[in-house]
């Protein structure tokens, strides 16, 4: 009987113990609870809405999705915002973006590198993939990480790997050596590396556990990058020059051929469209020099992107072959996401007429043109950007543990893109940009570069 009720004892012991770390947890208020919400999450690539739910964040982090039935007794220390009944969807990610320098670059204003990191916030943009490292950049990133300067989380690809860099497979070797050392997150490669500097470069890269991303050079060719275990083939091009469609119409079998490489290596693929319509001269100028976001970027910028239809400055440039050029790159896109390849987001701003943040909408609309369909659209530019970036963080879902990273919209995305034009909010890493928060900061924005 004594046995016994020690036993007894012993489990009531440890029921009450559960009891009190269940109430200790409950007792822990979050900071911010946005609540009437409609949240847009993802079963696999389909997106569905949650109704009336309330999302609770404690520091820079989702910590609970309940009804709001169940989202009763907040206290005052609780800053509430009310969604009234709007939607939340994750932060976008730019899987393609630069960073300008955190100094004096060029010509460019010493604000520059703050007011471009704001343009994506405020587009709801919270993640972005620098692919072009400049000195100081790492600077940047840190005082972000800090709350020293706002802006999207970084991840930084070093100084660009491409003929002009690299001369020697010793030197590739070595550079790869230096940016791990120097904290880069990634390797940008670029076109101009011979194959064995190429193939040094990603010995060395996986040795030292790091990516390599970015373009295809010719030398190396698109089969030999994908065997090396090149992250991410960005911008298509190495694609088309693989099977020489870059001024020719692709076929059935070449399409067939790059979905049968790209899924046997599991290469992620950042398209980025609607820039690369305009870098090969597929657009039209007229409609470019509308765009209003071009307010938002320093004179000398906007007059070089104005004026390069009239003296086109990359050599990509093709406006003869640009129309059956941009059609193959959208007929491939189709093609990678009716196979389920693994089709990754970004828009490569700030560059020609590609003002970050404002991109995403134009990228957007050619990805739908391509036949995507929105949901699979938002997949590629949230959960798919998270889950590339899984063994860093968390993000990409409103969901509990994931970065408190997203925008609150007036009307329902999946219905339509226009609902992610200019935001109600956007929190990001926990804090919260409010509409008003927002447009004052761009009027200041466009007064200094107008």
């Amino acid at each position: 009987m004594k046995r016994f009720n020690l036993l007894l004892m012993a489990a009531i012991s440890i029921f009450a113990t559960a009891c009190q770390q269940v109430i200790q947890q409950e007792v822990k208020s979050p900071d911010v609870a946005v609540i009437n919400a409609n949240v847009v999450t993802f079963n696999g690539k389909d997106a569905r809405v949650l109704s009336e739910r309330a999302v609770y964040i404690l520091g820079d982090r989702i910590t609970d999705v309940r009804p709001m039935t169940a989202a009763r007794n907040l206290p005052e220390s609780t800053r509430i915002i009310d969604a009234a009944d709007g939607y939340v969807i994750a932060g976008f990610a730019e899987m393609h973006g630069h960073v300008p320098p955190a100094t004096d670059f060029g010509n460019f204003p010493r604000r520059y590198a703050d007011d471009m990191l704001y343009l994506y916030i405020a587009n709801g943009v919270t993640t972005v993939r620098g692919m072009l490292g400049y000195p100081h950049q790492l600077q940047l990133k840190s005082d972000i990480a800090q709350g020293k300067r706002q802006g999207p989380t970084l991840y930084l690809a070093g100084p660009s790997f491409n003929g002009n860099t690299i001369e020697s497979v010793e030197q590739a070797t070595q550079r790869v050596i230096e940016q791990r050392d120097q904290g880069w997150d990634l390797l940008k490669i670029h076109p101009g590396l011979s194959l064995a500097e190429y193939q040094a470069l990603a010995k060395t890269a996986r040795d030292s556990d790091m990516d390599f991303a970015g373009h295809v050079p010719s030398d190396v060719g698109l089969e030999n990058a994908l065997k090396e275990g090149q992250r991410t083939i960005d911008h298509m091009d190495g694609y088309l020059e693989y099977v020489d469609a870059l001024n020719q119409p692709i076929t059935k079998q070449e399409l067939a051929k790059l979905v049968e490489l790209t899924k046997k290596y599991d290469v992620g693929v950042v398209p980025t469209q609607a820039l690369w319509s305009t870098l090969i001269g597929a657009e039209d100028p007229q409609e470019l020099a509308q765009y209003p976001e071009l307010a938002l970027v320093p004179e000398s910028v906007r007059e070089g992107w104005l004026g390069y239809y009239k003296q086109p400055s990359m050599g990509y440039f093709n406006q003869d072959q640009a129309k059956v050029q941009q059609q193959n790159r959208q007929r491939l896109l189709k093609a990678l996401h009716d196979t389920d390849a693994n089709i990754i987001f970004g828009t490569d701003a700030p560059q020609l007429f590609s003002v970050p943040g404002y991109s995403i909408h134009h990228e957007i609309r050619k990805m739908q043109q391509a036949g995507i369909p929105l949901d699979a659209i938002y997949y590629y530019a949230t959960v798919a950007a998270g889950e590339y970036f899984s063994e860093q963080d968390t993000f990409g879902l409103i969901k509990a543990g994931h970065r408190a990273d997203f925008m609150l919209l007036s009307e329902n995305p999946l219905d339509s893109a226009q609902a992610l034009k200019e935001p109600l909010g956007v929190m990001i890493r926990g804090q919260w940009l409010s509409r008003g928060d927002i447009d004052k900061k761009l009027a200041e924005i466009r007064a200094a570069y107008n």
